[in-house]
């Protein structure tokens, strides 16, 4: 050992002592190969020596706690460092014997067998000979970077067959887990009138709502305005028109199915006026405007409550369109009427023209049909909407702010007219 010492000292010296500021432009990069592969063979020597001090308890002898320790208050060097060493030294003599002899020859470097010994270690021990062959080779071409992302799929090359099965039983185990972990959530937020929605789909869930939310997020301008809802926004009212497009269907479990399952307590004068609040069944606050907008198209149960609150009377569900009437209103209007809005009917709510709490009749020349986005800007903004006398067909006064001379308008999406 002394004498391989020595020779190693004395080529050193040697090399020291080449002019290397004389060496013509060949020569100095000839010189620098050589010596990179001479580095990689000293390398690997190293690591075998690591592996025998690590074998031997070296480092407990010597009163460290174990061989990564020792070699870094000896050496001078990082744990992390340290730490790959003795890692690299037992993966060579324990499952890379093609890696130590390309790294002692000087065909590859350090940093390479590190990549190869992470990407043979997580494979089979059947296929880890094939798999290191195949990265070494692959090591004269690429560098450790490319080398890792080649060692991520190296399964799919030396065992084609048993990739896909293993990839397939990941995405079952992932399709598992996602669908174990779903939730959804509705948390009031104190002192806002809003709830926060959070939660987790799995992959089959959330294709399905994106493709019952997605034909509904597009903007929808209309009338010569355009939507100024944010993608945010425009996902949330897509949401809420499914729900209520379901609600509408009469086809949900026995706590839903027709409109309203959304319980709402109000009192009269505050539903006429749209001051002050109504009281949704879980106990939290509604706006009046908005009780008011519900009640456009829902089935209302009059009930008599005592002071205290108990109710003494409940009268007759009454429908306010429906049936003959609302078929009356899709044949007419076709859609929601709203200028430029291309819903269709299943799409939209029977809106009063004059709100039956206002003395409005229930009838066809006191209704439209209007999606969930406009039935709110009709209740929520200067837009008028009234029955043409002479032909029976509902159009929309615009405010002043997008015509000073508020022509009205129609839809020409349902109607050619």
């Amino acid at each position: 050992m002394d004498g391989a010492l020595a020779s190693l000292d004395r080529g050193l010296e040697e090399g020291r002592a080449v002019p290397v500021y004389a060496l013509a432009e060949a020569g100095l990069v000839d010189f620098l190969d050589g010596l990179q592969a001479h580095l990689q063979g000293v390398l690997e020597l190293s690591l075998r020596m690591v592996r025998e001090v690590d074998g031997r308890a070296v480092a407990a002898g010597q009163g460290a706690p174990n061989t990564a320790a020792w070699l870094r208050d000896r050496y001078r060097i990082k744990k992390e460092t340290a730490l790959r060493l003795v890692r690299l030294a037992a993966a060579l003599e324990r499952d890379l014997p093609v890696t130590a002899d390309a790294l002692a020859d000087g065909d590859i470097n350090v940093e390479q067998v590190d990549e190869i010994a992470k990407a043979v270690a997580v494979l089979p021990a059947e296929h880890r000979a094939a798999a290191e062959k195949r990265l070494v080779d692959d090591a004269a071409t690429f560098g450790p970077q490319q080398l890792k992302i080649l060692g991520t799929r190296i399964l799919e090359v030396v065992a084609p067959d048993e990739a896909e099965a293993r990839a397939r039983e990941a995405m079952e185990r992932a399709e598992e887990r996602a669908f174990l972990g779903r939730d959804l959530r509705l948390s009031e937020v104190p002192g806002e009138n809003r709830v926060r929605l959070s939660g987790w789909l799995d992959r089959e869930s959330a294709a399905q709502l994106r493709a019952a939310i997605d034909p509904l997020s597009a903007p929808r301008p209309s009338a010569g305005e355009p939507d100024v809802r944010t993608p945010g926004q425009r996902r949330v009212d897509a949401l809420v028109e499914v729900c209520r497009i379901a609600l509408a269907c009469g086809e949900l479990p026995t706590n839903g199915g027709d409109r309203p399952q959304i319980v709402v307590t109000v009192d009269i004068d505050t539903l006429r006026q749209q001051v002050g609040t109504a009281t949704l069944d879980d106990g939290s606050s509604l706006p009046a405007t908005a009780a008011r907008r519900l009640a456009c198209d829902a089935a209302l149960l009059p009930a008599v409550l005592g002071s205290a609150g108990q109710i003494l009377d409940v009268g007759r569900e009454q429908r306010l369109i429906k049936g003959p009437l609302r078929r009356a209103l899709v044949l007419r209007d076709r859609g929601c009427a709203f200028p430029g809005c291309d819903r269709p009917p299943r799409w939209t709510d029977g809106h009063h023209i004059v709100h039956w709490a206002d003395g409005g009749t229930t009838s066809l020349d006191n209704a439209v049909l209007l999606c969930g986005y406009h039935h709110r800007q009709v209740h929520h903004s200067p837009w008028q909407v009234r029955i043409n006398p002479g032909d029976g067909l509902p159009e929309f006064i615009p405010p002043t702010y997008i015509d000073p001379e508020q022509k009205p308008q129609r839809n020409r999406y349902h109607r050619r007219q």
